[in-house]
């Protein structure tokens, strides 16, 4: 199987930007539907690509266009991977909102933000870690 088109890494980035303002913006003033919103994005993106997800969309239809080519481009599916892992800890921020459990809710939450912001601000990204680390871990077939 071929490897997939590379990608501009700063696409995530600003989508990872987006996500942590969004959810701290939303922690800020107890708008809960801000978390299943953006499960959604990031489903989105994850499942169907960079052209479904909407910030990913927009980085690359009006951002990318103004900026210089990036210095290499990335393998996209450490940042799928990583967005599946924020769809999985939002929606169980979801589920949690919906128990009435909202501190829980809130805790998921603020934690995909915080992980978001240090992917977004200094480009480690724990989620495309966590996904180098697995696929080392997979047996090579030949």
């Amino acid at each position: 199987m071929a490897a997939p088109t590379p990608i501009d890494p700063r696409g995530p980035r600003f989508n990872q930007g987006v996500l942590a303002t969004a959810l701290l913006a939303g922690f800020l003033a107890d708008w809960r539907p801000v978390v299943p919103a953006f499960a959604l994005v990031l489903l989105a993106g994850a499942a169907f690509g960079p052209k479904y997800g909407p910030f990913l969309a927009l980085y690359a239809r009006v951002i990318r266009p103004r900026l210089a080519p990036p210095r290499e481009l990335e393998d996209p599916r450490p940042p799928r991977f990583s967005s599946a892992m924020g769809v999985a800890f939002l929606g169980a921020g979801t589920l949690a909102f919906a128990v009435g459990a909202p501190g829980l809710g809130w805790a998921l939450a603020l934690m995909v933000a915080a992980l978001a912001a240090l992917s977004a601000t200094t480009g480690i990204c724990v989620g495309c870690e966590i996904y180098l680390a697995l696929a080392r871990r997979r047996p090579v077939t030949s």
